[in-house]
């Protein structure tokens, strides 16, 4: 079902003065609360998209609110140059959430640019230039992300892409593996290659195939991580740990930010001056990543996920309507079974019915990545809508 977009002076003047480069939906929200939104006309949405996963701990949640205005009101920005006491505490509570291996962590201000950072290192620590990722991975925009992403449809915008980027079958990345490898660059499950769940057994392997050829292994956990998946990391399942991790979206329920995970061994070999950012680790950046991670721990946000997936992947696969559910915790895909088999047709549907959902590189598959605090309730709700297609 195609909709008018609402509030035709803000559609107007974004088409005028953003560059065009993003599919937008026809609504203007202008107004969250939970695991709502609200447009301009007033219509409310239940929001399993998540603002692509990143709203964490709902819209506006009362202590991210707190927390913004609080420090903002004391002060919003200095650099890494000096000592800051709110950086001092979200750094301490990120790497002690993470737990062993993970020792010490980088701040920056996007998933893509933790990525560049990790790739960076990888290469300098080691000395060599090969970086190998998998097929139907998404990393970044960037230039080194992009150059490392397996989806042909984005990396091939490059028609000059950073060399020494290799991309491969899962299945095979073990394999390929060598003494002239720098890092194995892993999304453990593929979220926009359509929520593609890299087998436990394959990631041991090239956790095995690294540790043999003193490579390093990174997971992109920027959509996984930060409780997505009913554990704080995804490292650490199938107790495979990754040398690095890459984390971002959720980190700051919204306000923009990320982090470069390091094991003790790998941060004792990097230098004064080898990464550096000026934005990263800004004092409201940092209040907004205490923020979250004090809610993650106070309401039990890591509990809720395994209990809410549960419930969804138990009540979504007695759908008719459905033939498959993939992923884990509250990163879902949805694949659909007769006329529905286009994602995007159920997508406009439901968004019609006041439901927020994403869609994938793979057409078949139907994305839900809401925030972390959703309700069974509220799953029903959905499930109900979604029945009634």
């Amino acid at each position: 079902m195609q909709e008018t977009p609402t509030n035709t002076n803000t559609v107007a003047d974004e088409d005028r003065y953003q560059l065009k480069t993003y599919a937008k939906w026809p609504i203007s929200l202008e107004r969250g609360e939970g695991c709502y939104v609200y447009d301009s006309d007033g219509k409310r949405y239940l929001d399993l998209y998540g603002g692509h996963a990143v709203v964490a701990t709902g819209h506006c949640h009362p202590k991210i609110v707190r927390a913004i205005q609080e420090q903002a009101a004391q002060f919003i920005f200095y650099s890494n140059v000096v000592y800051n006491g709110v950086r001092a505490r979200a750094v301490r509570k990120l790497v002690e959430a993470a737990g062993p291996p993970y020792y010490q962590a980088f701040l920056a201000n996007s998933g893509s640019e933790a990525n560049e950072n990790a790739i960076k290192l990888a290469r300098a620590l080691t000395g060599r230039t090969e970086v190998i990722s998998l097929e139907g991975s998404f990393h970044g925009r960037t230039y080194g992300s992009l150059s490392a992403t397996g989806i042909a449809k984005y990396s091939a915008y490059l028609n000059t892409p950073v060399p020494a980027h290799r991309i491969v079958p899962a299945r095979d990345a073990a394999g390929a593996v060598s003494d002239k490898t720098a890092a194995l660059l892993v999304e453990p499950i593929q979220s926009l290659g359509g929520i593609t769940v890299i087998p436990g057994e394959l990631l041991a392997g090239m956790r095995q195939a690294c540790s043999n050829h003193d490579a390093l292994l990174i997971f992109d956990e920027v959509q996984v991580g930060i409780g997505r998946t009913g554990q704080f990391l995804y490292s650490g399942i199938n107790d495979v740990y990754p040398d690095l991790v890459t984390l971002a979206k959720g980190i700051a329920s919204g306000f923009p930010a990320s982090a470069l995970l390091l094991t003790e061994a790998v941060a004792r070999q990097v230098k004064s001056g080898d990464l550096g950012t000026t934005f990263g680790g800004g004092p409201l950046a940092c209040a907004c990543i205490e923020a979250t991670l004090d809610v993650i721990q106070e309401e039990d946000i890591l509990g809720n996920v395994r209990r809410v997936s549960s419930h969804a992947h138990n009540e979504l696969s007695r759908l008719p309507i459905v033939e498959e559910v993939r992923g884990a915790g509250l990163l879902l895909g949805l694949r659909f079974a007769g006329p529905w088999a286009s994602a995007k047709s159920v997508q406009r549907e439901l968004q019609a019915k006041g439901i927020l959902t994403g869609t994938s590189d793979d057409p078949s598959i139907l994305r839900l990545m809401p925030p972390l605090i959703i309700t069974e309730a509220q799953i029903d709700s959905f499930i109900t809508t979604l029945a009634s297609l």
